[in-house]
């Protein structure tokens, strides 16, 4: 799915929905700011593989949704720690139910693959 698809206004609603997650990264993201701000490092610490580059993106595409709020401390060095909006906890509530689908179609596939 294209970025363009996250602001196209004539979608159906999941089609809305996914196209703001879409990406390997930001479920995990939105996920792990469920617990409260996080910094950059942090973040990256958590979800090895993730490369800077990424990461920036995704936060900044997370950010222009309206799902994170980046907050710039004015200390030095900078600061920064982004959080979940209230949206972003909206969104997140939202895919829990999914979430424990894929958990129950794991289980099952793990199932099958043991009574092969």
């Amino acid at each position: 799915m294209t970025r363009s698809r996250a602001q196209d206004l004539n979608v159906c609603g999941v089609t809305a929905a996914i196209a703001v997650v879409d990406g390997k990264w930001k479920t995990a993201l939105l996920w792990l700011l469920e617990s409260g701000p996080h910094r950059p490092g942090e973040l990256r610490r958590r979800l090895p593989g993730l490369s800077e580059k990424v990461l920036t993106q995704a936060l900044r595409e997370m950010e222009t949704d309206g799902l994170v709020h980046r907050e710039v401390h004015d200390v030095l060095p900078l600061k920064t720690e982004y959080s979940l909006t209230g949206f972003g906890r909206d969104l997140s509530e939202a895919l829990a139910p999914l979430s424990e689908w894929g958990h129950h179609r794991l289980q099952r596939l793990a199932e099958a693959t043991t009574a092969s």
